[in-house]
């Protein structure tokens, strides 16, 4: 068997056998194989896609090319939730206290950000001591404790996944359909969980621009879940604006538990209310979507939802008081109110502006090396659809003494102001599912 055959028959469209496919990846994996012909199978990939017996077995052989973890340990019923990533995006914040009043479990590996703003290890390092398992152990005794653990990512898990991303990143093959699900789908199997709730983020923020191809990521996903005899429910969510009003770490974490107190943004509490219900119905603790918000909002009114957070900011070395009282959080020297030149709609919120805008501040990494400022980020006033007069304020700028100008830039570029009245957008554009919703 030669590598330059496989690639010649993935190239002509033929099927590859199950052993063509573990022959090729396997034989990389152990630098047997150059970057030269894996770019040319990637390329081959990238026009021609993959059939779904070719999706399952490149998803197995990334899934088994590391350590595929099942917490045997854990007594509570796993969900895993993943986001593809937008600006604004706390949600896992929120879940933290929302799942365990539900004695739902997330044994969650996650990454640092790069980009906009941090991701969810950063956002939780905002409060001040709070620290992450670093064993299998301790994050087997944190869920049980109080339903929700969270550890960084190891380069034990899906290495094959790493290796082909590298390549994927300098050879203009990132926006696969088929290399993005495999990629997704690899790390969501080779952790288990009971259900698996995937937020695929569409529109001007997100990697997926438009909703016909994140409707085709998501099918994607579902068939190799399918395959694998797990349950996943996608949902399509807008990211044409920020989520929520926060973009920042330390105010992130403000919203999020401003949310659990029942005072959130209308957009990023549907959404959380709509994930925690599919849970419940994954779950089989309710039979319809209606049913499982209604008690998703029971949890938020009791205070049953917040007090989880507090139990889990404390077992993880925070200070639960902060909840109450955010000068506990890292705080910015300086704000600046970024102000409308003109009376109308706002009918654009470019979301990938509004995070440059708070990454050049330090809220996010232009490179791995940066370091995170959890006190910075831009605080918007106004949404899409809402009115606004000239000089009234569009966004507050929270900054310390980093790049103030160059954010006020992209503050500048991310509106648009029109003269007739926009619809509000929807945050929830489509469910779907391998199983009855």
């Amino acid at each position: 068997m030669r590598a330059v055959d496989i690639i010649q028959k993935k190239r002509d469209r033929i099927e590859l056998t199950s052993e063509e496919m573990s022959f090729f990846l396997n034989e990389y994996l152990a630098n047997r194989i150059p970057d030269y012909q894996v770019s040319s199978f990637l390329m081959a990939v990238y026009f021609n896609g993959m059939s779904k017996q070719e999706l399952k077995t490149f998803t197995e052989l990334m899934m088994n090319s590391g350590e595929v973890i099942k917490f045997d340990g854990i007594k509570k019923f796993l969900i895993d939730k993943h986001s593809t990533g937008g600006v604004g995006d706390k949600t896992t914040i929120a879940l933290a206290g929302l799942f365990a009043a539900f004695d739902i479990g997330t044994a969650k590996l996650s990454g640092r950000g790069l980009g906009h703003t941090g991701g969810t290890i950063d956002k939780f390092e905002a409060i001040p001591g709070f620290v992450f398992p670093e064993t299998r152990d301790e994050l087997v005794n944190m869920v049980n404790k109080v339903g929700t653990g969270i550890m960084g990512y190891s380069d034990t898990i899906v290495p094959l996944d790493k290796k082909l991303y590298s390549l994927r990143d300098v050879t203009a093959t990132v926006s696969s359909i088929p290399l993005i699900a495999s990629s997704i789908m690899s790390k969501k199997l080779a952790v288990y969980a009971d259900g698996i709730i995937l937020d695929v983020k569409v529109g001007s923020g997100a990697f997926m621009k438009n909703l016909d191809t994140a409707r085709e990521l998501a099918k994607t996903m579902i068939d190799i879940g399918d395959s694998f005899d797990r349950k996943v429910v996608t949902l399509l969510t807008d990211m044409d604006q920020p989520l929520g009003f926060a973009v920042g770490n330390s105010n992130e974490i403000i919203e999020a538990i401003e949310t659990l107190k029942g005072k959130g943004p209308k957009d990023f509490t549907e959404l959380v209310e709509t994930i925690v219900a599919v849970a419940l119905q994954i779950k089989g603790d309710v039979k319809t979507l209606e049913e499982g918000k209604a008690k998703v909002a029971e949890a938020i009114e009791t205070g049953k939802a917040i007090q989880h957070l507090k139990d889990f900011i404390e077992a993880a070395g925070g200070n639960p008081n902060l909840v109450d009282d955010y000068s506990l959080l890292p705080k910015h020297k300086f704000e600046l109110e970024f102000k409308a030149k003109k009376s109308g709609w706002i009918s654009k919120i470019e979301a990938e502006e509004i995070g440059k805008a708070a990454m050049v501040l330090g809220a996010g990494r232009a490179t791995k090396d940066d370091i995170i400022d959890h006190s910075v980020g831009i605080l918007l006033t106004k949404k899409v659809g809402d009115h606004v007069e000239a000089g009234e304020t569009l966004a507050v700028v929270q900054y310390n003494d980093k790049n103030l100008e160059s954010s006020i830039k992209f503050l500048e570029s991310a509106y648009t102001i029109s003269n007739e009245k926009i619809e509000k957008n929807k945050v929830i554009l489509e469910i779907l599912s391998n199983i009855k919703l």
